[in-house]
C-alpha cells in the first residue's frame, strides 16, 4: 500500500512538473509571438532584427539555435493564426510579474532599436503592447531609455 503511494504520489509530481513545463512553453511561444510582432510592426523584417530575437531568446530564455528556430516557427503558425495580440499578453499577464514584462516591453525596445531607428508603427506598437501588459507609461519609457543608453555604450 505503502509503494502505489509512492507511485501516485510521484505521478502527481510528474503531472503537476509536466504542467508547468507546457505552461512556461506556451508563455515562451506568446513572447516570441509578441516580438515578431514588434519587428514586423514597421513592415519591414530585417536580419538584424531577427537576430535580435535569437540573441533574447538564447539570453534570457538559456535557449539553443535550434529550439529557438523551432520556437519562431511554432510562433509565425499562432500569430497567424490569431486575430489579436490579447490571448499572448493574456497568458504573459497570468504567468509573469511585473518586471518579467517589464523585460519584455525592453526586448520590444531592442527589437525596435535593432536597426537605430524608431519608426511611428513601432513606437505606436510599444505603447499598445505596454498598455496590454498592464505596465505604466513610466515602465515603458525606463525601459526605452535602458535600451538607448546601453545601445550608445
Amino acid at each position: 500500500m505503502l509503494d502505489l503511494k509512492k507511485i501516485l504520489l510521484k505521478k502527481d509530481v510528474i503531472e503537476s512538473d509536466s504542467h508547468e513545463k507546457d505552461e512556461f512553453e506556451r508563455v515562451q511561444v506568446a513572447t516570441c509571438v509578441i516580438l515578431l510582432e514588434v519587428a514586423k510592426s514597421d513592415d519591414e523584417f530585417s536580419s538584424i532584427e531577427e537576430a535580435t530575437i535569437t540573441s533574447i531568446f538564447k539570453k534570457e530564455f538559456d535557449i539553443s539555435a535550434e529550439a529557438i528556430e523551432e520556437l519562431k516557427e511554432i510562433a509565425k503558425r499562432k500569430r497567424e493564426d490569431s486575430a489579436d495580440l490579447w490571448e499572448f499578453t493574456h497568458l504573459v499577464n497570468e504567468n509573469y510579474s511585473t518586471e518579467e514584462k517589464k523585460k519584455i516591453v525592453e526586448a520590444a525596445w531592442k527589437v525596435i532599436y535593432a536597426d537605430d531607428k524608431l519608426d511611428s508603427y513601432e513606437d505606436h506598437f510599444v505603447h499598445r503592447l505596454a498598455k496590454l501588459l498592464q505596465l505604466g507609461h513610466s515602465d515603458l519609457i525606463e525601459a526605452k531609455l535602458k535600451v538607448k543608453y546601453k545601445n550608445r555604450s
